[in-house]
């Protein structure tokens, strides 16, 4: 049975072998080709703890567009609102016998304990600060067709790096298939990267940024920080906001991704998210069918 719990578990071959598919997959859906037949008859539960919109909305669509039927449990309506705890709730969802689960929570390792109670494929849509296998393989596959092979090529992952969840999965999966990472981060959002071999860190968007092919921009996660962590919105932009200037410090043909949701004028100009030619950010977060869609098929064919 296949997982998708983190980008730490699965072997190369299988990154692969879903990028390859999510291409397929784009092209099926650019030519209009019905690919309804793939999951016919399954059942899938999304179960998100937290607030969703690209992950659950791209989830659902990907399932739909496979043929299988989608269940979204509600956490709001839920018995975890009456005192039940996650792991009875799994337990009475795993007597359903579901053909997958899609799980996204708050605790460490949450789809791991999923995992331990159901029968099915688990695939984490994201929990805590630690994994976001999804949104790295898509990530990856958004690098990919613009720059094709990414071995050699050098990434820079700038802002909230030690709350992102995202940045997590991308050092791991970025790693994985050779490339290069710059973290850049205030020391007070810049974690310890010195086990990860590809990595190098700065404090500096002007230094971090020079050499590189890809600049990914995360939000400030709030809701996991010490209001102490960075300064006011106005300040923070003012020293880590990617600005045109700041990006022509980067290689002349890289681009700009964003995992979202953006604050726009926090971490990222308003100009660099629609340069025309530059900016990759819609792209990227359209690239989110086709990769789950792909994830789906092979966690359950």
């Amino acid at each position: 049975m296949k997982h998708l719990l983190d980008i730490q578990s699965i072997e190369v071959g299988d990154i692969h072998q879903i990028l390859s598919r999510a291409k397929d997959f784009k092209d099926a859906l650019a030519s209009g080709r019905s690919c309804e037949d793939i999951l016919s008859g399954k059942v899938i539960i999304n179960m998100f703890f937290e607030n969703s919109t690209r992950t659950l909305t791209s989830f659902q669509m990907a399932a739909y567009r496979l043929g299988a039927q989608v269940i979204n449990w509600q956490v709001s309506s839920s018995s975890t609102k009456k005192g039940e705890t996650f792991s009875d709730t799994m337990e009475c969802v795993a007597g359903y016998h579901p053909d997958a689960i899609v799980v996204r929570h708050e605790e460490f390792k949450a789809p791991y304990t999923v995992k331990k109670i159901v029968d099915c494929p688990v695939i984490n849509a994201g929990d805590s600060w630690r994994a976001h296998p999804s949104q790295a393989l898509l990530d990856v596959f958004t690098m990919q067709e613009n720059l094709g092979d990414i071995a050699g090529k050098t990434i820079a992952i700038c802002g909230d790096v030690a709350h992102s969840r995202v940045a997590s999965s991308n050092v791991e999966i970025l790693g994985k298939l050779g490339a290069r990472v710059h973290i850049v981060a205030p020391d007070s959002l810049l974690p310890n990267m010195s086990k990860h071999t590809h990595v190098e860190t700065f404090n500096s968007l002007e230094d971090g940024l020079v050499g590189c092919d890809v600049v990914m921009m995360l939000r400030n996660q709030k809701e996991r920080m010490e209001a102490a962590d960075v300064p006011d919105d106005v300040e923070y932009f003012h020293a880590f906001g990617l600005t045109q200037e700041r990006l022509a410090r980067a290689n002349e043909d890289a681009f700009v991704m964003h995992p979202g949701p953006m604050n726009r004028n926090v971490e990222i100009a308003d100009d660099v998210v629609d340069d025309p030619v530059k900016s990759k950010i819609f792209e990227q977060m359209a690239n989110g069918l086709p990769v789950r869609m792909a994830i789906f098929e092979w966690a359950l064919k």
